[in-house]
C-alpha cells in the first residue's frame, strides 16, 4: 500500500489539552475548546485558516463537533465527525493527516472531546441483536483478568511484576499536569484492593471520565506560508490502521497489534528497536506487556523482566507510556488517541520536563478499539 506521507510531508505543529478528569458538569464544548485554543496558539495559526476539522468522541451523540467548533467564529472549514470507540481520537488524526498528505487540506485539525451524555446511544455492540454465550459474563476487566492468569501461566511472571506496570505509569502520571491521577503510587498500594476482577486491582485498569485534546497538522508550505516555526514542527512518516481478523487460539489484540505496528513501521521504513518513546493502550496493566512484545520491543514472554529491568521507564531503551498511559493519564474514549499524539510531541520537542526521555526522536502511538480495530502512528523529529 502505498504511503502519502512518503510523498508529501505532513507536520505535527500545534497540541493543546484539556485536563483529563473525573466527570463533572463542565460542558464538553469547554473541554473541547480549551484543547483547540491551546493548539491553535502552540501552532501560531488562526481558527480561519484551518481547512478541514475531524472531532472523535464516542459518548456525547451526532453534530457534536459543528456545534462545538461554531463558538470560534465564522470559519470555511469542513467538520466531520469520527467515532471509532476507544480509537476514535486516533482514527480523527489519521484523517487528519490524510487531508495533508493527499493535498485536500493544506491545515487540518484533529480534536478528541468526550464524556457521557443522556441518550447518546448504547453503541453497536450492544444494539447488534445478535447473541454471544458469553453475553453477560464477560465484559473488558474479566476478558483481561484471564488474559493476566494465561500470561502468568506461560511465562511464570508474578502479579508483583505485572502491577509493577501499574506503578511506573502512576509515577509518570504524577508528574503530568493534565493526567486523571496525579498520585505516585508504591507496588503495595496498587496491588491493595478493591480487586476488579483476578489478579486486577483497581489502580491496574483505567479511569473513564473526561476531557480534550487537539492537534494542528500541516504541509510545509503552509507552515512557511504563515509563518509557523517549524523547528518545533513534528513529522508524522506513518499512520496504519487494521480491523481484527479472525485468529483461533491466539489473542485477537496482540495479533491485530502485530500487524498494524509492522504495517507502521515499515511504511515509515524504521524497525521497532529504533523507537524511543511508545503510548499505548494500557486500559489494563497486563496490556503493556502483552503489546511491548506484539510490537516487538522485546521477544514473547520478556516484557515481564524488562519492565523490572527498566528498559520501559524514562531513560531505559523505550520509554513506555511516558504520560502516565491509560492507567494514569486516563481514558476519556475521545481525547485518548489524540492525547498520545500530543505526549509523543512534547517528548520529541524535548518539552516533557520530569517526565522527559533523553534525545527522543521517533514515537509511536497505539490505540485498539472495541471492533476490534488498531490504529498506530509513528511520528519523527524534523
Amino acid at each position: 500500500m502505498a504511503n502519502l506521507l512518503r510523498d508529501r510531508a505532513v507536520y505535527v505543529t500545534g497540541i493543546g489539552l484539556h485536563r483529563y478528569q473525573h466527570l463533572s458538569d463542565t460542558p464538553y464544548v469547554t473541554l473541547g475548546l480549551t484543547a483547540v485554543r491551546q493548539a491553535l496558539n502552540d501552532a501560531g495559526v488562526e481558527w480561519s485558516r484551518v481547512n478541514t476539522a475531524y472531532v472523535g468522541n464516542a459518548r456525547i451523540g451526532m453534530a457534536a463537533g459543528s456545534t462545538m467548533l461554531r463558538y470560534l467564529g465564522p470559519s470555511n472549514v469542513a467538520v466531520a465527525q469520527v467515532e471509532n470507540a476507544s480509537a476514535s481520537g486516533s482514527t480523527a488524526f489519521r484523517q487528519a493527516v490524510h487531508d495533508v498528505a493527499s493535498g485536500l487540506a493544506d491545515i487540518s485539525i484533529a480534536i478528541g472531546v468526550d464524556k457521557p451524555v443522556s441518550g447518546a446511544g448504547r453503541g453497536g455492540p450492544v444494539n447488534a441483536q445478535v447473541r454471544s454465550l458469553a453475553d453477560g459474563l464477560v465484559v473488558p476487566f474479566t476478558h483481561f483478568a484471564m488474559l493476566t492468569e494465561k500470561y502468568m501461566a506461560d511465562t511464570g511472571a508474578t502479579r508483583e511484576q505485572i502491577a509493577k506496570v501499574a506503578v511506573k505509569n502512576h509515577g509518570y502520571g504524577a508528574e503530568n499536569p493534565f493526567a486523571q491521577r496525579q498520585k505516585a503510587r508504591t507496588l503495595e498500594e496498587v496491588l491493595s484492593p478493591p480487586v476488579i476482577a483476578g489478579p486486577l486491582t483497581r489502580l491496574q485498569c483505567t479511569p473513564v471520565g473526561e476531557g480534550g485534546a487537539a492537534t494542528i497538522v500541516a504541509s510545509e508550505a503552509a507552515m512557511k506560508r504563515h509563518g509557523m516555526d517549524i523547528s518545533r514542527a513534528v513529522r508524522v512518516t506513518a499512520s496504519s490502521s487494521r480491523l481484527q481478523e479472525f485468529t483461533p487460539g491466539e489473542n485477537p489484540d496482540v495479533v491485530l497489534t502485530k500487524k498494524t505496528t509492522e504495517d507502521a513501521l515499515a511504511a515509515a521504513g524504521i524497525g521497532p528497536e529504533e523507537v524511543d518513546v511508545i503510548e499505548l493502550h494500557d486500559a489494563f496493566s497486563i496490556e503493556e506487556l502483552l503489546y511491548a512484545e506484539a510490537m516487538g520491543l522485546c521477544g514473547e514472554g520478556e516484557a515481564a523482566d524488562r519492565l523490572e529491568r527498566g528498559d520501559f521507564h524514562v531513560g531505559g531503551k523505550h520509554a513506555i507510556s511516558p504520560s502516565g498511559g491509560l492507567l494514569a493519564m486516563g481514558h476519556p474514549i475521545g481525547p485518548t488517541g489524540i492525547g498520545q499524539v500530543c505526549e509523543l510531541v512534547r517528548q520529541i520537542r524535548g518539552e516533557a520536563g520530569e517526565r522527559q526521555h533523553p534525545d527522543a526522536r521517533i514515537g509511536l502511538a497505539h490505540m485498539v478499539g472495541v471492533g476490534a480495530v488498531c490504529v498506530v502512528h509513528v511520528l519523527q523529529c524534523t
